[in-house]
């Protein structure tokens, strides 16, 4: 029997508006960045010269190496931090800004709850204001 055919939009994780050049992925490396046991989250906010979103909509980019496994495996870790992402873009994710999260290996056997918690608090701590470090302190100090 024949399957259904469905377009691509259906199956991208919906809300979810992801990066796909290599020069945006480079562009936010150069922002801020905290690292999880299971990911590294990258952020950056856009600048004016690429806007061909609107502005409302925060833009993801997802990061998953041959060093973490084989295609399986990495396309499952790349579903979850979508679904991750969709959970907490609303609240927590920053109009103009771009994100890139960088997964590691622990993302494939971590609980999806640990994930989204992981995430919600990589999201606060890279839109903290520059120079506050651990407990609110100076790093510089």
């Amino acid at each position: 029997m024949a399957r259904k055919q469905t377009d691509g939009a259906s199956r991208a994780a919906p809300g979810v508006v992801t990066l796909k050049r290599r020069s945006e992925f480079l562009r936010i490396r150069k922002g801020a960045r905290w690292a999880t046991q299971a990911f590294v989250l990258e952020a950056k906010p856009r600048s004016d010269q690429d806007r061909p979103v609107p502005a409302a909509a925060p833009r993801f980019g997802f990061t998953v190496t041959k060093q973490i496994g084989k295609a399986v495996e990495r396309n499952r870790i790349r579903r979850r931090l979508k679904a991750a992402v969709r959970n907490v873009q609303m609240d927590h994710a920053k109009r103009d800004f771009d994100y890139v999260l960088i997964a590691r290996r622990p993302a494939l056997n971590s609980a999806f709850d640990a994930l989204v918690g992981d995430l919600v608090k990589a999201l606060d701590r890279v839109h903290r204001p520059a120079g506050q470090g651990r407990r609110g302190r100076d790093v510089h100090k």
